[in-house]
């Protein structure tokens, strides 16, 4: 008999499908169930390693032993020809071949699910240690309570996010899931979290009645509940309660400590003034003209209120880097009243993070706008030390991004909004910011991809619409463009850069007519605004009209306005194009210096930001006035001061282009030209007519290839204006 025959006769096979099937099931089960139960790791190793090694004895003992319906019996001692035992062998040998087919199969489909797909995420062990506060659920009969009840899971995590090793899901990521029918297990798992808080929160008049209860994400069991019915002035006594009772049952079950949990909420304990906050927080939330303005107004009337709610001021700081940013606020002023209220949070709290960062920040601008050009690198390791000390802090991260903007570093930018969206991964805020940064390094998909999901966390963004219209513009997607900037109008109606950046570019492109519809919302909003004085200038260049044009470039300069969006910088720019082609540059150069003693002086150690543009501007007037070894030391000038700050000018094509044309380097300049720039769409060079008109272009602009270039744009010009001009047409005609 063979050696196959035999081992099948005495039922080794059997016995060996047999124990696979039992020891790979077992192994499953208690490797799964014993870290539940608090088993330590070595526990499961150990039934891994007694089962491996017991196969062998098991295969021995089946080559020795067989089953009959009498029991066990060494092998000799059986009679194989004993027509109950063949029955009896033959059924487990059939129960054996069954049960090693499926084992085949479980482990075909066990593995499928974790090597089929190289690119799964591999999943990351859950600290029991860990808590989201889901937003608790608006009961009243009033939907503009829901800012009270928003409000109150704000202070609830602030508070938990106080006691030592307990993990707690970030704010913005937690109001992701609201309003959505998301069960709390797939919640927990998105959040990196074990346990979920919720509740309800209805409030009648003066009274509030809040339900909360602590949920353990694995199996639905609710850890803790409690119910509360109370007068409003007692709503700092309840977050105080619920926080104690959700912390302590952390403490005891998860944390192995319990007792008092130490936790502080809002360092107020008015009711009014915690109410304005909150109305407050709930408007700056998308950062719009109308959401910012109203949350200062809510902010100051809490502080009337409570003169000493430190959260307010911190807010209001905030409120303030929002507005400057957003043209709500000149940079002197805002830089003065962020330094005041953020001096008035550091001397009760010297450690926030927030107040130093914002000081820092409005320090540093005071510095820079009046020429001190090492502002912005003395900020930077200052505020990364504070975000390495506060790495929480999104605001932090956000001014430091903006730091390293300022000294073209975006690389570092990305990687501070990368390790943030990691700690915080449904921020719409966070998205927002890696669009815009990715915007600034050209990356487009990036940018497109990282605005879109903002957008699709939080909808009511007008900003991150701006930015997509840029993007759009990229491709000479004008009308793209146009949508994405009447997309941002509809939700934020008080805003009047939008309708002022929209108007300039459908002047710029020729469209008259249907800019002046967007100029007419500027003047409403914001007559003397920065905007509306760059509109009125494009305006009158767009129907021809010269006299206006200066005129309009006179009054910007008069009346000495900030630098924004171009409108300083571009009427001087006008003044002094016009004045070559009108002959009296010197006149006119020192009508403006009249004005702005100091602006032409490009050797001066302090220079104002909008003083330097505008020396940079000049060179189309300097370059037929000035003797041409002037004219180049004035642009070494230049190129140093801005590499003294971290800014590498060569970067930007059509800066390179003017400068290599500028040194007569005029086959680098027209290589750069036509490989650089006229590989752009025109979309984004609607001004190109005026550039080229200059003297320093003549030699360039006679080159055929340039011509052709040329004309290249004048047609795709004309395409764009048409698309555009039927885009509004059809928006006309449906409304």
């Amino acid at each position: 008999m063979s050696l196959f025959a035999e081992l099948r006769r005495r039922g080794v096979f059997r016995v060996a499908a047999a124990y696979l099937v039992v020891g790979w099931l077992l192994t499953e089960v208690l490797t799964t169930i014993l870290p539940t139960l608090g088993a330590p790791d070595w526990v499961a190793r150990a039934v891994i390693l007694i089962f491996a090694f017991g196969f062998i004895p098991a295969i021995i003992f089946s080559w020795f032993y067989e089953v009959t319906p009498d029991g066990i019996k060494r092998d000799h001692e059986v009679d194989h020809d004993d027509r109950a035992s063949a029955k009896t062998g033959k059924k487990l040998e059939q129960v054996a071949i069954v049960a090693a087919v499926l084992l085949i199969i479980l482990v075909g489909l066990f593995s499928a699910r974790f090597v089929s797909d190289d690119t799964a995420p591999v999943e990351v062990a859950v600290s029991n240690a860990s808590v989201a506060v889901l937003p608790f659920i608006n009961m009243s009969n009033d939907t503009d309570n829901e800012y009270f009840s928003d409000g109150l899971t704000e202070t609830l995590l602030h508070m938990l996010s106080q006691i030592p090793d307990l993990k707690v899901a970030a704010r913005t990521s937690s109001f992701a899931f609201k309003g959505k029918r998301v069960d709390i297990s797939e919640i927990a798992r998105a959040l990196g979290v074990a346990h979920v808080l919720e509740g309800s929160v209805q409030r009648v008049d003066d009274r509030v009645r809040i339900t909360a209860q602590l949920i353990r994400a694995s199996d639905g069991y609710h850890v803790w509940s409690d119910n509360y019915d109370r007068e409003l002035n007692d709503i700092f006594g309840i977050q105080d309660e619920i926080a104690e009772k959700v912390g302590f049952a952390l403490s005891v079950t998860l944390l192995g400590e319990g007792g008092n949990t130490g936790v502080a909420g809002v360092q107020t304990t008015n009711p009014d003034a915690y109410d304005l906050y909150l109305q407050a927080r709930r408007e700056r939330v998308t950062y719009s003209y109308g959401g910012l303005q109203a949350a200062e107004d809510l902010l100051k009337g809490a502080l009337v209120i409570d003169p000493g709610f430190v959260e307010a001021k911190t807010e209001l700081a905030t409120s303030y880097i929002h507005q400057l940013e957003t043209g709500l606020m000149e940079q002197d002023d805002a830089f003065r009243k962020i330094t005041a209220i953020t001096d008035q949070v550091l001397v009760v709290e010297p450690d926030n993070a927030i107040a130093r960062a914002a000081s820092l920040f409005a320090r540093t601008g005071t510095r820079a706008i009046h020429g001190d050009i090492d502002a912005t690198a003395d900020l930077v390791p200052q505020l990364e030390a504070i975000v390495a000390e506060a790495p929480d802090e999104l605001q932090v991260r956000i001014l430091l991004v903006r730091a390293y903007q300022a000294q073209q570093q975006g690389e570092k930018s990305i990687q501070v909004l990368t390790d943030a969206l990691q700690r915080d991964p449904f921020n719409p805020a966070i998205y927002y910011e890696l669009g815009t940064a990715n915007v600034r390094l050209e990356r487009w998909e990036e940018a497109r991809a990282a605005l879109q999901k903002s957008l699709e966390i939080e909808p009511a963004q007008p900003n991150a619409h701006v930015y997509l219209a840029q993007v759009s513009l990229q491709s000479g997607d004008g009308v793209g463009y146009a949508s994405q900037f009447m997309k941002s109008l509809s939700i934020d109606p008080k805003d009047h850069e939008l309708p002022g950046v929209l108007a300039a570019f459908l002047y710029q492109l020729g469209l008259v007519e249907i800019g002046d519809e967007f100029r007419t919302r500027v003047q409403v909003l914001a007559p003397t605004s920065e905007v509306a004085y760059r509109i009125e200038l494009l305006r009158a260049m767009a129907v021809g009209d010269r006299e206006a044009s200066i005129a309009s470039a006179r009054r910007a300069v008069r009346d000495d306005i900030p630098e924004r969006r171009f409108s300083y910088g571009g009427a001087v720019q006008h003044l002094l194009r016009s004045a070559v082609r009108d002959g009296n540059v010197d006149e006119v150069s020192a009508w403006i210096e009249e004005r702005a003693p100091g602006i032409f002086d490009i050797d001066a150690d302090l220079v104002q930001p909008k003083y330097r543009l505008a020396q940079g501007v000049a060179f189309d007037a300097w370059y037929i006035t000035l003797p041409r070894e002037e004219v180049l030391r004035r642009l070494d000038v230049l190129i140093d001061s801005a590499a003294s700050v971290g800014f590498d000018v060569f970067q930007n094509p059509a800066t390179r282009f003017s400068i290599l044309t500028m040194r007569g380097e005029t086959e680098k300049a027209i290589d750069v030209a036509l490989n650089e720039i006229f590989t752009d769409s025109v979309a984004l060079n609607l001004g190109w007519r005026e550039t080229i008109a200059q003297t320093q272009y003549k030699d360039i602009v006679a080159d055929p290839r340039i011509q052709a270039a040329l004309k290249r744009w004048e047609d795709e010009e004309a395409a764009l204006r048409g698309q555009v001009q039927a885009y509004f047409a059809d928006l006309r005609a449906a409304n």
